[in-house]
């Protein structure tokens, strides 16, 4: 019997938008962070939790997580585990947090760090990566973990049961190609940071493709100039046989966001990602139906990383309005969460593709790729990767020949080093962290952060 005798939040800025890594059409400079979240135990383990942020605001997570934490403070581990979906619906259900929700905002991103803090314990407790705690759950057991208030229009309880169980045939074999390193293939999206000049787009697009990637995401939506120009770089470098996807962040209006991607058409593109606002489910379905039929052939539409809960996911799945769905595991309010929108996405038959494109995402959404091969859709998609900040974590997302190397140390992959935690806490400890040094001062005294 593990007890959960109390947590502690830190505050986690990386200045990366001095070497300008996230930037893109909505993010013109962004110090990518995380809010931290570990949660102590009356034995030797701790489980580790985060939420990606983007610079100021991450303060606000941390203060939340500090509110929500305490409501498993003092709780055992297996009453909390042995009915998930209960608890998450105790986590979500205080009256006054919910005030300033209700399961979306600040308060969900704070719930989402308590939750996959308490998947990573569990996981831990049980000697397993948690992909591998969901892959060994009997169908009813998945079920369990899950809140399906406002979906069940939808899907119910007995028709996820259903199709976990259709999915149960061959899933011995997929384990064991989980477990070989080939069964989620990775897209790379470090090349096309809408800051980088063209030499570095050519170097990195050079160096995905030494590396065995076939698939490349770009940021467009600045200068439809300058994002043609840009394209034109990079199908020269990666040719036609590789393909290509965009992403526009959401910068536009259902129209602008029609007739732009029209003009990048003959670069023939994958998807458009983002195209509009996260929570504008017929405006999507407007876009895809506008791109199905360019004269360079159709241009799908991809959302998720944005989009604030089960709800509205499932409104764009009812909608028809999505060839790809990128749901982002902090985004929505953890594991649970994200099982629900994996299930609803099996239902409506639509890829998955998680959102990784942020510090401490990868070492996530690896699991959320496995799991949804092995255990939900039975079919292998891709998973995106973006390569900065890993070596600050302590067991680090990593891809060899194009596939992410599956997680097999116990947890949810989430433990920051403690060198990085100290080095980038904000604002920090004197003599430690990177945000009291001279180097600092010049972002201090403006206004990046």
């Amino acid at each position: 019997m593990v007890k959960i005798t109390g947590f502690t939040t830190r505050d986690v800025r990386f200045p990366t938008h001095l070497d300008q890594t996230g930037t893109d059409a909505m993010t013109v400079a962004g110090d990518q962070s995380v809010a931290y979240c570990m949660l102590y135990t009356d034995s030797e383990h701790v489980g580790h939790g985060l939420n990606f942020s983007n610079g100021r605001g991450n303060d606000l997570i941390c203060q939340s997580i500090a509110i929500i934490a305490p409501r498993v403070v003092g709780k055992d581990l297996d009453e909390l585990t042995k009915d998930w979906g209960k608890t998450w619906r105790y986590l979500v259900m205080d009256s006054q947090l919910r005030w300033v929700g209700p399961e979306k905002g600040v308060i969900h991103l704070a719930l989402a760090a308590v939750v996959n803090a308490l998947w990573d314990l569990w996981a831990r407790t049980l000697g397993k990566p948690v992909w591998r705690v969901v892959a060994d759950m009997a169908p009813e057991e998945i079920v369990r973990c899950i809140d399906f208030r406002y979906i069940t229009d939808v899907l119910t309880p007995e028709e996820a049961i259903a199709l976990l169980k259709e999915t149960e045939h061959g899933k011995s074999d997929r384990i064991n190609e989980t477990e070989e390193n080939r069964a989620v293939p990775v897209y790379n999206t470090s090349a096309g940071w809408l800051g980088f000049s063209d030499d570095r787009l050519k170097e990195l697009l050079k160096e995905g493709l030494a590396l065995g990637y076939t698939h490349f995401k770009l940021k467009v939506g600045r200068n439809v100039d300058e994002d043609r120009r840009r394209l034109a770089v990079a199908r020269e470098v990666i040719g036609y046989d590789n393909t290509l996807m965009v992403d526009a962040n959401q910068v536009w209006s259902v129209p602008e966001a029609i007739s732009w991607m029209q003009s990048l058409a003959e670069f023939k593109p994958w998807f458009i990602e983002e195209p509009t606002s996260p929570d504008d489910a017929l405006g999507h379905a407007t876009i895809r139906k506008a791109l199905a039929d360019t004269p360079y052939g159709p241009i799908g539409v991809a959302t998720g990383e944005a989009c604030q809960n089960r709800i509205i996911i499932k409104q764009l799945l009812q909608a028809n309005a999505l060839d790809v769905l990128q749901p982002d595991p902090c985004r929505v309010g953890g594991l649970n969460e994200v099982l629900a929108v994996l299930l609803l996405a099996r239902k409506f038959n639509v890829p998955i593709l998680p959102h990784s494109g942020g510090v401490g995402l990868s070492e996530y959404t690896q699991h959320l790729s496995a799991i949804d091969y092995v255990v939900i859709s039975g079919k292998k998609s891709m998973l995106e990767y973006v390569d900065h900040e890993h070596g600050h974590f302590v067991c680090p997302a990593r891809v060899r020949d194009g596939y992410s190397i599956t997680p097999t140390d116990p947890g949810y992959s989430a433990e920051m080093k403690a060198a990085s935690l100290d080095a980038w806490e904000f604002p920090g400890k004197e003599g430690k962290s990177w945000w009291k040094s001279d180097a600092a001062k010049p972002l201090l005294d403006g206004d990046m952060v």
